[in-house]
């Protein structure tokens, strides 16, 4: 059911890049992730499905605290562990973890900022410093959280066994690179990141080496209009064919960086989401059945 809602004028995000003045009214279409924050916490505030906040540990480490939700389904399910963007956790990512869950999915929101600011507290203790604080994770930290989050969704009775990562903008390119990184991943969705090492690039011997222990099948969803990302694209695709690595990919015309969450930027964000959530999806319940 769609129902025509009002979007704020200005956004307000830790990140100036995504602090942009909405251009057009979202309907409120439960078919898809929330595409302004009205809506993200909406869809938090009406689910029916289970969702609640856990501590999983890590190894020489504070807890990684992670949103974990349930879909309403009698059989088991495939994990899908959620990496938000740079703006860290807040109700956006949560919310997309629920339509995951409502599509089908057990899914795992970590707060990658766990321990790492005031009094070891996450996102919501860091303030503005977010977007600072989450480059100083390395790739490693990275890879070791979503390690843990794996390994916690692998142990949960009502999982299925099979695991597939999705990441936004600074969280896609560590979905691909967690696809570097884990060999028992069984599908990884890049929303606009690129593959690690290509920007500012260029792409080196080493870089190119990373592809070679790919398993996981991966799936890359791009804005037209996002060329910073799209200049890896060609490269990527070239590299992922020559190894014989599965790469599919979407290019949505008009569509900028970002335009999953931010679908009140324009018109063809909003048509973008519309088209690239089923694509997620059907990718997603392809490889983790």
């Amino acid at each position: 059911m769609k129902r025509w809602l009002p979007v704020a004028a200005v956004v307000l995000l830790t990140s100036p890049l995504l602090a942009q003045q909405a251009a057009i009214n979202v309907p409120w279409n439960e078919k898809i992730p929330p595409g302004t924050p009205e809506h993200a916490a909406r869809a938090l505030a009406e689910s029916p499905r289970h969702g609640e906040w856990v501590d999983i540990s890590l190894p020489n480490s504070l807890p990684l605290n992670a949103w974990v939700v349930y879909p309403q389904r009698k059989d088991k399910a495939g994990v899908v562990l959620v990496i938000h963007d740079i703006n860290g956790m807040r109700d956006w990512p949560r919310a997309l973890g629920d339509q995951l869950a409502e599509d089908g999915f057990i899914a795992i929101v970590p707060d990658f900022l766990s321990g790492k600011g005031p009094d070891g507290g996450g996102t919501a203790s860091l303030g503005t410093g977010v977007g600072q604080a989450i480059r100083t994770l390395t790739a490693d930290e990275v890879n070791a959280r979503l390690d843990a989050a794996m390994n916690y969704g692998k142990a949960l009775p009502s999982a299925n066994g099979k695991i597939g990562v999705i990441g936004f903008c600074w969280g896609g390119n560590k979905s691909f690179g967690y696809a570097i990184h884990q060999p028992n991943l069984s599908a990884a969705v890049v929303y606009y990141g690129e593959f690690p090492g290509t920007s500012p690039g260029p792409p080196t011997e080493a870089t190119e080496a990373q592809a070679k222990g790919i398993r996981a099948a991966v799936l890359g969803l791009y804005g037209g209009d996002d060329s910073r990302i799209n200049s890896t694209v060609p490269w990527t695709t070239d590299t992922m064919k020559k190894y014989g690595k599965p790469y599919e990919t979407h290019t949505f015309e008009g569509a900028g960086h970002g335009f999953l969450g931010g679908q009140g930027r324009s018109e063809a964000n909003l048509k973008a989401s519309e088209k690239a959530w089923p694509l997620t999806t059907a990718f997603l319940t392809k490889h983790l059945r």
